[in-house]
């Protein structure tokens, strides 16, 4: 091996023709040479590089391909194989790599010292790129390299290079060591700087009209600022001549973020979030200084007011430094603010104002950010914010800086800081807002300009709901302004009307049911008055959201006799039209085939459905008056659906004719689960209305052909169940047999046909097993097998979703069993068999997800083995000759089988070490846990795999670690997210 790599070394310096043959032949060569190594390392290593260096010093030609060649195995060793070494050998390879760059370290030196050659520098510059990131610092920090690549940084032809190179130095971070260092380094780097790009150029307009090397400085220039500043900021902060120097680079990034490119952007918006971040929370702890200082741990009390005068000194003068600063980043962030999800109208690539069709997710990330960064620029300086927004607005309506994309990201920053002011001061800060915003819409001209400014006007104040709860004259006249847009038919403003007024009833019910101060009457009586003209432009499903809106407004009428008043007018036109269309099946049935009257049917129960979702109990009315005509409609419209199968075969099911039937069927079951799902507990509302389904919806259901059951018809008993509980034990046995075996027939055939059905059976078996389970224990041994069947076919299902609810209906069965008289019945037939599957799903790497239910219920089984609890044998004494002193013995050896048959890799100690832990460690769940997880992760089947899903509840604890931080911070989690049940007082 050593003789083969010499070889190719000394006839490329022999002859340096050979170098210039082709070049794939060439780049073939050396990529061999690279892989060859690597698998060799690292006895081949130590005489290839002085093999390799003294080539390099025989020819230019060479020596740059020598450069490739270095190039090439840093990358391969620690940027492409992290999946295939393990960390050990990277670590190994890394030392043996280290203890040869001298030579490597002072060939790059010397080329770059002595040559003159472009091709050869270039190469040399990007190999010690490919090394900067690892190499010791030494040879860094105390060598000539940095004095070296700051000479080549003014050179065109090297600037990028050299820029990436001092990119990698900057964002080393190894504490204050070499501070002196860098800080050279920065200032000599910004002399240079404003030679090459001086800070007064417009570089937004240099970088449009800039080559893509040109570009590609810009861009490079962005990851040196920030990756230098990430890591060394505070070492700027020390005297005025770096502080000087640190602000002209910020000025620099500030300048360099109004350049269009998404991604320049995206690296600075990285930077800047983590900065004002930073800058916060100084201000915060400075705020709470005890808690600053315990946080640094000096807790010595006679020392605590001296630490805390000099921490408050220091922030002071740290906000201070940058305020100048920090005013051009609000500035910017105002400029560049992202869309925010609810506004629905934009600029196509044509300059037309359209309906928005399809999220942009990398858009919604960057409003996120954006947004997260703004609230605490805000808290750092309140004034500044509102002086800032308040100067464009004014801008906006004197015409100096009107477009819509200016108008446009003022808006959605306006909207992206509610709550992160004072009450007082928001309230002044949109008072003036609303009213500019409201006198450009009536002096500005043209439709398209109009509905820019609708969008803007609904954003802001559907994000402002304490504002509008205390100002009635401006949430009245928001509201009035919604219903004008309501008429508007731009495309995606009446959407965005009917959203925002949606949000801000939901906000602000209250206020629409009282009398206010120079009122006759409450809002809703005066809208319901005029709800047909306002509603008369309105397509179906904005109609839908308009009614849910004021069924909100209905649900915060406390007066009985009002509230049902209320309802009775809303349901007016629906009611009427619903009458309409009974009296007119009564003298045909015919009638109700026509296609129109069916989609008629069809609206007025999807509005139904809206009005119930928002009333719940209070609803009652109103479902009374149609349920009995409503399951005579269901009926008959199902009896159409299975003849037209059976009349047209499969192919019928997918006709718009029935289609359009089984909408109403869907839409009929959503109304009855979603008024008896928001219905308070009451029995009396389950007697009206469970026992006259049973036949036209269970029955129908068990009669139907498969393509014609419907998946809502499980979903609605598995609510009832939810709701009514104990109280539905005697009718579990009839939902039993018209649902369990005729849909394990339609979904145990594979796993892709019904999955709508898949998932609403399981859930529907979890509700029985958890409200009703002594009517599962009445089932016969035949019907249970089929149950448990069931559920180990659900945990096997690699659909997410299906295979979680299965594991939790077999937690509850478990438990439930464990307490019941037949306990040692069920686990003799069961304990086995459970345990083989759950260990199944554990290992076999692709149901991850499910680990935590998985460990519950190996917990479970483990336990209940030790309890003493069983007093039955779980072997089969007719197979097994053998007696087992007591369960936890059997359970212990047939783990130990079933597992060193699963992981033929592990040794039968490392198995049994394992089995051991678990009987150890299982009344401790997180023990235990982590016992099985770390088994897991080292396995050789897992250990080359993602395996964030085994950490999912750790992870979903820091995430509401998070959400608790943001809670504490006003404004940081936006008003509309946040449940407040005192909205209304």
């Amino acid at each position: 091996m050593k003789n083969y790599i010499s070889e190719v070394i000394v006839q490329l310096s022999s002859n340096e023709a050979s170098f210039r043959m082709e070049r794939l032949y060439v780049n073939k060569l050396n990529v061999t040479l690279v892989q060859i190594l690597k698998h060799e390392w690292p006895a081949r290593w130590r005489s290839f590089i002085p093999d390799l260096v003294a080539a390099a010093k025989t020819s230019e030609t060479i020596c740059e391909n020598c450069m490739v060649i270095l190039k090439l195995l840093s990358e391969e060793v620690f940027d492409f194989s992290r999946g295939e070494m393990t960390q050990q050998k990277i670590k190994e390879l890394k030392q043996s790599l280290n203890s040869e760059f001298q030579l490597i370290h002072e060939l790059c030196l010397y080329v770059l010292s002595a040559s003159q050659r472009t091709e050869l520098i270039r190469a040399t510059l990007s190999t010690l790129h490919a090394f900067l990131s690892w190499i010791p610092l030494g040879y860094i920090f105390e060598s000539p390299l940095l004095e070296t690549l700051l000479k080549f940084f003014p050179m065109p032809s090297y600037r990028n290079l050299t820029l990436q190179c001092l990119t990698e130095v900057a964002a080393l971070n190894f504490g204050d060591f070499y501070n002196i260092q860098y800080v050279k380094m920065y200032n000599f780097f910004m002399v240079q700087l404003q030679a090459i790009l001086p800070l007064t150029t417009n570089i937004p307009e240099a970088y449009a009209n800039g080559s893509s090397e040109e570009q590609a400085f810009i861009q490079n220039l962005a990851l040196f600022f920030t990756s230098f500043y990430k890591s060394h900021i505070q070492v700027l902060e020390s005297t005025q001549e770096n502080i000087t120097a640190l602000l002209m680079g910020l000025e620099y990034l500030i300048n360099i973020c109004y350049v269009d490119d998404t991604e320049v952007f995206k690296v600075c918006l990285d930077y800047w979030n983590s900065l004002v971040l930073e800058l916060f929370e100084a201000r915060h702890n400075l705020d709470n200084p005890a808690v600053a200082v315990n946080m640094m741990g000096l807790q010595v009390m006679p020392l605590l007011h001296g630490m805390v005068d000099g921490l408050g000194s220091q922030i002071l003068q740290r906000r201070q430094l940058y305020a100048t600063p920090m005013s051009k980043l609000r500035m910017l962030m105002i400029c560049r603010m992202a869309k925010p999800e609810e506004v629905l109208i934009v600029e196509d690539e044509n300059g037309n104002i359209v309906r928005e069709t399809m999220k942009d997710n990398d858009v919604l990330v960057q409003y996120k950010i954006m947004r997260e960064t703004l609230i605490y620029l805000s808290h750092l300086d309140h004034e500044d914010t509102e002086k800032q927004m308040l100067k464009k607005l004014s801008k906006q309506l004197s015409g100096e800086d009107w477009n819509w994309n200016n108008l446009n990201t003022l808006c959605w920053a306006i909207g992206s800081i509610s709550g992160s002011m004072m009450e007082e001061q928001e309230n002044r800060f949109l008072v003036m807002v609303i009213r500019d915003l409201l006198n450009l819409c009536e002096i500005t001209k043209g439709k398209d300009n109009k509905a820019v400014i609708a969008s803007n006007i609904m954003y802001v104040v559907g994000q402002y709901p304490r504002f509008l709860r205390a100002h009635w004259k401006f949430l009245k006249t928001v509201v009035n302004k919604l219903f004008e847009f309501m008429h508007e038919t731009h495309p995606g403003v009446q959407d965005m009307a009917c959203d925002t007024f949606l949000k801000i009833v939901q906000k602000c019910k209250r206020k629409f049911v009282i009398v206010q101060v120079g009122e006759s009457e409450p809002f809703v009586s005066e809208l319901l008055a005029g709800l047909p003209t306002t509603v008369a432009d309105l397509e179906p499903h904005q109609i839908h959201t308009f009614y849910e809106s004021v069924g909100h407004m209905i649900q915060a009428e406390s007066d009985p006799q009002k509230r049902d008043e209320y309802l009775q007018r809303l349901m007016d036109l629906p009611n009427q039209k619903w009458a309409e269309i009974i009296g007119q099946a009564r003298q045909s049935v015919d009638f109700l085939k026509d296609q129109d009257v069916i989609r008629t049917v069809l609206n007025i129960m999807q509005t139904n459905t809206s009005v119930a979702s928002a009333l719940g109990t209070y609803f009652l009315s109103q479902i009374s008056l149609i349920f009995l005509d409503m399951l005579n409609v269901y009926r008959m419209y199902s009896e159409l659906i299975s003849s037209s199968i059976a009349e047209g075969g499969p192919y019928a099911s997918k006709t718009s004719y029935v289609k359009l039937l089984r909408s109403v069927k869907r839409e009929t079951l959503k109304l009855i689960e979603t008024f008896l799902d928001k219905a308070e507990d009451q029995t009396q509302i389950g007697k009206q209305f469970v026992p006259p389904m049973m036949d036209p919806v269970l029955g129908d259901y068990a009669r139907n052909l498969p393509d014609a059951r419907e998946s809502e018809v499980l979903s609605l008993f598995a609510t009832i169940i939810n709701k009514y509980k104990a109280a539905m034990i005697e009718d579990v046995p009839r939902i039993f047999e018209a649902v369990f075996q005729c849909t394990l027939e339609m979904i145990t055939k594979n796993f892709e046909d019904y999955p709508e059905h898949r998932l609403k059976f399981f859930s529907l078996l979890r509700a029985i097993a958890t409200h009703c389970f002594p009517a599962l224990i009445r089932l016969s041994s035949e019907q249970l097998k089929l149950v448990m069947d069931s559920i180990i076919w659900a945990f096997r299902h690699t659909e997410r979703n299906i295979a979680e609810t299965g594991l939790n209906l077999l937690v509850e069965m478990l438990k439930n069993f464990q307490a019941s008289e037949f306990c040692n019945q069920f686990y003799r037939s069961y304990f086995l068999t459970i345990e083989q599957e759950i260990f199944a799903v554990l290992t076999d790497t692709f149901h991850k997800p499910g680990f935590k239910l998985h460990v519950l219920v190996l917990q479970h089984l483990f336990c209940l083995v030790e309890s003493g609890a069983l007093t039955e044998p779980l072997w089969d004494a007719a197979t097994i000759s053998y007696s087992y002193p007591n369960n936890a013995m059997f359970v212990r050896e047939y783990t130990i089988k079933l597992l060193g048959t699963s992981f033929p890799n592990m040794t039968a100690s490392e198995v049994t070490q394992f089995v051991n832990g678990l009987f150890e460690s299982r009344n401790d769940l997180s023990a235990f846990k982590n016992h099985i997880r770390d088994f897991l992760v080292q396995s050789k089947e897992f250990s080359a795999q993602d395996n964030k899903d085994l950490y999912a509840e750790e992870a979903a604890a820091q995430r509401e670690r998070e959400r608790q931080r943001m809670l504490s911070i006003p404004g940081l989690i936006a008003p509309n997210e946040i449940q407040d049940e005192m909205l209304d007082s």
